[in-house]
């Protein structure tokens, strides 16, 4: 798969590695062991997938800004030809 949007698929494929336990309360947890302290509880599956994407997102943007490195997780051929018009064609 290549994706369309390198930001876009990052966050898709960290979540593909996602893993969720359901506590013994009934809530669920989730994790990305890829990505270090990534996180997120929810009350139901689909709650907790949420919150996961959300901290993942927060992550990415707070690792680049402190300059942390951020795991590579799928590879983007950078030099690949764009199927939109360069903007000073507009």
């Amino acid at each position: 798969m290549k994706p369309e949007f390198i930001l876009t698929g990052y966050i898709e494929s960290a979540l593909a590695e996602a893993e969720y336990d359901k506590l013994d309360d009934g809530t669920f947890c989730g994790t990305i062991p890829l990505c270090k302290g990534v996180i997120a509880f929810g009350k139901t599956l689909k709650q907790c997938e949420n919150e996961l994407q959300s901290t993942l997102e927060e992550w990415v943007l707070l690792g680049l800004k402190l300059g942390h490195p951020i795991p590579v997780l799928f590879q983007y051929n950078l030099n690949q030809e764009s199927k939109y018009e360069p903007m000073a064609a507009l």
